[in-house]
């Protein structure tokens, strides 16, 4: 993998930062996308820090330009960005929080596929990875607009393998249960987190998805979760 170049969107956060760290450790040219983000927070020569707001287009789009201007080149997209809201009934779900987790969960997905699919099929192998969530298949009450944008994410995503089988790209969906993140632990201290699913296992199938040697999965959504879950 050390010759091609993978582009990590949300790369900073509690699971971006071990997908990041894994992919790096391979050797491979890693950009690492988030709203904030620099050099400093993954001080690797194969690094690169790219500030990008994915909710917006014209961000996305030049971001993009920057890869391809810099490397000539973009094979492994996996978009880890996304974000959680939940509480409340549909009945009770505000338009800031219905917005919120589209623009979070699948505009941003959705602006960074468009840009980086000619991209990505021009490698001849390339390799798209997203994090979506359990819930996308296990629908909950009081989670109606997060579960409504990773159910959708799962389809989209789908629909993009169906699309570009015939250059070699596959492009498949990582379903984690509960992680344990700083963040989660945050909004849920009194939870167990020896039941919650480790962060780096989900990094690392993410990191096999993307191998060349997986050019045989495509379209699928894989539900990861903790083995005492």
């Amino acid at each position: 993998m050390t010759s091609r170049v993978v582009l990590i969107t949300g790369a900073k956060g509690g699971l971006g930062s071990f997908v990041t760290q894994r992919f790096l450790a391979t050797g491979t040219t890693v950009v690492g996308a988030s709203r904030s983000i620099a050099a400093e927070d993954f001080p690797v020569p194969n690094f690169l820090a790219l500030p990008v707001d994915f909710t917006k287009a014209a961000s996305v789009d030049r971001a993009m330009g920057s890869i391809i201007n810099r490397y000539g080149r973009l094979d492994v997209l996996v978009h880890v960005l996304g974000g959680f809201a939940g509480g409340m009934s549909v009945a009770e779900t505000d338009d800031a929080t219905w917005e919120q987790m589209r623009d979070l969960n699948l505009t941003s997905a959705f602006y960074v596929l468009r840009a980086a699919i000619p991209h990505l099929r021009k490698s001849g192998a390339g390799r798209i990875v997203a994090i979506g969530s359990l819930a996308a298949v296990e629908s909950h009450s009081g989670l109606g607009a997060y579960v409504t944008f990773k159910s959708a994410l799962v389809s989209l995503v789908r629909t993009v393998a169906l699309e570009n089988k015939d250059a070699g790209l596959t492009a498949n969906v990582v379903l984690p249960g509960t992680m344990d993140t700083p963040a989660n632990r945050k909004a849920m201290p009194k939870a167990d987190f020896s039941k919650w699913l480790k962060p780096a296992d989900v990094a690392d199938l993410a990191l096999w998805l993307a191998d060349e040697r997986a050019s045989h999965i495509t379209g699928t959504a894989i539900p990861i979760d903790a083995p005492n879950a």
